[in-house]
């Protein structure tokens, strides 16, 4: 079974040894909540590092190896979490013949012992967006004698480690071996200011923070671009052409699909909320923006989008209407609750919920998803620009956004009269999301007029939702009510539910025209 660590580390050079750098952290003792420091044998650590033969796992910020030696020896797969934050995946180096261990998202998978060193398919399935399909092989051997400090609370708990590292890199095309010596400062149980007064310490010591990240891009520094050799563009203004502002906006995007595909892989909450806002982003700029990035090329492109929204919609909307119903019915006296309603509530969730996990996971490992991941990628590499989009951004992205918050009033005028008002407010959701998403597109060179826009669609979309989720609850509940009764249990609780969603769609429909009107001006005066 893999089980994941959250790792908080620094990386220091140093000098040979390290020897001084470890002393001084010795003397810590009574500052920062530190009470004890424990010395460990040293250890011998034999690790193979596993990538593409183009190392896209790297260039991502992603480490996988087979190590072996040390308390945590077997398989890791290290994901970027945020600054000096990374999540460690790990599975055993060996399982009883036929194990099984379950995969994210519920599925099943063998994690055998790998003798020929192979990658699990557990983790290879993890980072299935980077590798698409190209073969994971050694990329190179570090091997690291290890001297680890234990800093100590009261308690004897274990806030941090401080290792010593001696280490030796083999890599795998033949090149020269490199030998260097590090510290790593790592976080188990304290908080930030620990790692800060530690820094300060290792500082004063003579250890300065690492040139690189970890020890794998130190190791194959000749392959990798050069320290500053890519340079960071410049900030974007209004006086950025316009096609740069709508592409760093559309690469935000296309980087949150790949950064949260192996979180939706491991169900973590929110991923999939996260990733289809992502896909949906993307398709709303290339939509809005098509005199700037040439409508009818990127038209299949926005299918495809649509599409993988599509594919992750069931997963989140199950979450979002479990969360719904299981709120309402906590704020339902419990006099009035009759029958084991939350019980038939979480049976429904549950067997929905690993259904649409299962359809959102099938779509992540199709060959249609790859492949909108490859024109993505193509898409930013070599973009099919206008003319228009060499322009100042501040002139020319005005007028998409103002057509964006134009289209959401025709969508909000036209629900009074409706016939079918669930679905012009449904349609009026989908105006909001694309004129909040344009203005968003657009912040860096309209500034607050467009910040205004986002600010004020997002509170739209945020109330048009509820309206929504109100109607798809209604449905829901009359089907649990309809299999409650069939099995002899009392359905008033559902009938209760459905009054109270009813009332919350008709509040919204009333506070719809005072809403918009008080937003009119403002959300279309640019």
């Amino acid at each position: 079974m893999a089980t994941v660590v959250r790792e908080i580390e620094r990386k220091y050079d140093l000098a040979a040894g390290g020897t001084a750098a470890l002393d001084a952290v010795k003397t810590m003792t009574g500052t920062a909540g530190i009470a004890a420091v424990s010395q460990q044998d040293e250890q011998l650590l034999d690790a193979v590092y596993y990538d593409t033969a183009d190392l896209r796992l790297i260039g991502a910020g992603i480490t996988l190896r087979r190590r072996t030696g040390g308390e945590d020896a077997g398989w890791h797969l290290k994901l970027p979490a945020g600054a000096d934050t990374r999540d460690e995946i790990r599975l055993p180096l060996a399982a009883p013949a036929g194990a099984v261990s379950g995969t994210a998202g519920g599925r099943a998978a063998t994690s055998r012992a790998r003798a020929d060193g192979a990658v699990p398919e557990e983790l290879a399935a993890l980072v299935r967006a980077y590798t698409r399909g190209a073969a994971l092989a050694p990329v190179v051997r570090i091997q690291t004698s290890r001297r680890v400090l234990r800093l100590l609370d009261g308690a004897g708990q274990i806030l941090a480690e401080i290792a010593a590292d001696h280490v030796t890199a083999e890599p795998s095309d033949g090149s020269a071996a490199a030998s260097w010596d590090e510290i790593e400062a790592e976080l188990v149980t304290g908080g930030s200011a620990l790692l800060t007064a530690i820094d300060r310490q290792l500082r004063r010591a003579g250890a300065r923070p690492a040139a690189t990240a970890t020890k794998l891009q130190r190791a194959l520094a000749s392959r990798l671009p050069a320290a500053g050799a890519v340079r960071e563009p410049p900030p974007l203004t209004r006086h950025s052409p316009a096609g740069e502002v709508v592409l760093a906006y559309v690469r935000d995007q296309v980087a949150a699909i790949w950064r949260y595909d192996p979180l939706v892989r491991r169900d973590e909450p929110d991923a999939v909320h996260q990733m289809r806002v992502a896909s949906r982003r993307a398709r709303s700029a290339l939509q809005a923006f098509g005199t700037i990035i040439e409508r009818e090329a990127t038209r299949p492109l926005c299918a495809e989008l649509k599409w993988l929204a599509a594919a992750l919609g069931p997963a989140r909307d199950t979450e979002v209407l479990l969360a719904r119903l299981t709120a309402d019915l906590a704020a339902v006296p419990a006099a009035l609750v009759a029958g084991p309603v939350q019980a038939r509530i979480t049976a429904h969730f549950t067997a929905e919920l690993a259904q649409a996990g299962q359809t959102a996971l099938r779509a992540l490992d199709g060959q249609r998803y790859l492949r909108l991941l490859d024109d993505l990628d193509a898409l930013l590499a070599d973009p099919p620009l206008t003319p228009l989009a060499k322009r100042k951004a501040g002139k020319v992205l005005a007028k998409p956004v103002r057509r964006a918050a134009r289209r959401l009033q025709r969508a909000l005028a036209a629900v009074p009269g409706a016939e079918d008002r669930d679905a012009a407010i449904h349609e009026a959701r989908k105006a909001t999301k694309r004129a909040r998403y344009a203005a968003e597109a657009a912040v860096p060179a309209l500034g607050r007029t467009a910040s205004r826009q986002a600010a004020q669609a997002k509170e739209l979309q945020q109330l048009l939702g509820d309206h929504h989720d109100s109607v798809v609850a209604r449905t829901v509940l009359l089907d649990l009510a309809q299999n409650a009764r069939a099995a002899g249990e009392d359905t008033f609780t559902y009938g209760l539910m459905h009054q109270r969603q009813a009332c919350q769609a008709a509040n919204i429909e009333q506070a719809l025209p005072r809403f918009t009107a008080a937003r009119r001006d403002r959300t279309t005066g640019h």
